[in-house]
């Protein structure tokens, strides 16, 4: 089975106010480990890769970012713009590859991610 499905949910994001109070929370919840990537973000590991992130940030909107992954980031950029919706965010670059984060037609922000 490959590591990444392309256009699968991939990754969760969670925003925290901080992220090393929330680092302490999940890992005495539920047993949760990191990889830090400076003190605003931390990756959640699962038994066999990063499945999620920690990122500090405004909380106000609420709930999790839902990443899905992209086998060709411009192709899924060039179909969600012809689907009609919103690009909150143009591809940026990040450590481990490029994202974009669009809004769906009921406003919610899902991000999409690609290695390349």
């Amino acid at each position: 089975m490959p590591e990444h499905q392309h256009h699968a949910i991939d990754y969760i994001e969670i925003t925290v106010n901080e992220v090393q109070e929330a680092k302490q929370f999940y890992a005495s919840a539920f047993g949760w480990n990191f990889n830090d990537y400076g003190p605003d973000y931390a990756g959640i590991q699962g038994p066999e890769r990063e499945v999620g992130g920690l990122a500090k940030g405004e909380t106000a909107h609420g709930g999790p970012l839902v990443v899905l992954y992209s086998e060709a980031l411009e192709k899924s950029l060039a179909a969600v713009t012809e689907a009609g919706v919103t690009i909150v965010k143009e591809p940026f670059d990040f450590p481990g590859g490029r994202r974009m984060l669009y809004a769906d037609p009921s406003g919610n922000e899902l991000a999409v991610w690609s290695t390349a």
